[in-house]
């Protein structure tokens, strides 16, 4: 749920929102996690439904981490 915080902050300091997420893929370690990442996922994406892409990788940069998650947004300019 950090990272999902993260990237809506992020996204809020652009002037954009998570309703401009048209494509989102995790990286995960350990798919056996699918079902509680995905809920996760579902909470910050349910309404927006982007396309969307889980893959198990063997690690991630820091070995603390178990999810990764990359986003496209379409942003508009005012």
């Amino acid at each position: 749920v950090f990272i999902l915080r993260t990237i809506q902050k992020v996204l809020d300091e652009l002037g954009s929102g998570m309703e401009d997420v048209v494509r989102t893929r995790m990286y995960v370690t350990d798919i056996h996690n699918w079902e509680a990442i995905g809920k996760a996922h579902g909470a910050y994406f349910s309404e927006i439904k982007p396309a969307s892409t889980m893959v198990e990788v063997s690690g991630l940069i820091n070995r603390d981490m178990l999810v990764e998650i990359e986003v496209t947004a379409i942003i508009q300019k005012h």
